[in-house]
């Protein structure tokens, strides 16, 4: 399955160069431990349920902002799996394989490891069913949130990497 085209009127986007080897951004990303360290945006705090890294496996993931009450963040599938090159999931249906219509927006995320002079271009795209639902997911602070757990992801990797 090849990647679907970027529409800039339904989907977001990210891109950042992080400073390790594709392996071990892959490994940060895939690995419920290193997950749940920065899938959330600090102080937050994530908790991994589930990490079933295969097409038609379980992505779920709780969160805190105390440390101590979780409450649901993730329930999705994972719809693409290409080992250490892409990830695509959606919360448009849920791990126990119901059709879900998740708050506050519905999405389709590909996640992609490329190949970089210094290390790996990590690329997201958020694709949303209509241009309302980008829009208030941009409004929800896409670029902010997405780019701090983007930055995590970065500083946990480049930690790995110098290991």
């Amino acid at each position: 399955m090849s990647a679907a085209a970027f529409n800039p009127e339904l989907d977001l986007t990210l891109t950042r160069v992080i400073h390790a080897p594709r392996g071990v951004v892959w490994r940060a990303w895939t690995t419920p431990e290193h997950l749940a360290t920065w899938w959330t945006p600090a102080p937050t705090q994530s908790r991994v349920e589930r990490l079933d890294v295969r097409p038609g496996g379980a992505f779920v993931t709780q969160m805190s902002d105390d440390g101590e009450t979780f409450v649901p963040h993730t329930d999705g599938i994972f719809l693409v799996v290409e080992a250490e090159s892409r990830l695509v999931f959606t919360n448009a249906v849920t791990s126990a394989l119901r059709p879900a219509a998740p708050a506050p927006i519905s999405m389709v995320a590909e996640i992609s490891f490329n190949e970089h002079p210094d290390g790996t271009e990590y690329v997201a795209v958020a694709r949303h069913t209509d241009a309302a639902a980008r829009a208030l997911h941009a409004d929800l602070g896409f670029s902010e949130g997405w780019g701090a757990v983007t930055e995590a992801l970065g500083e946990l990797s480049e930690k790995l990497a110098a290991h």
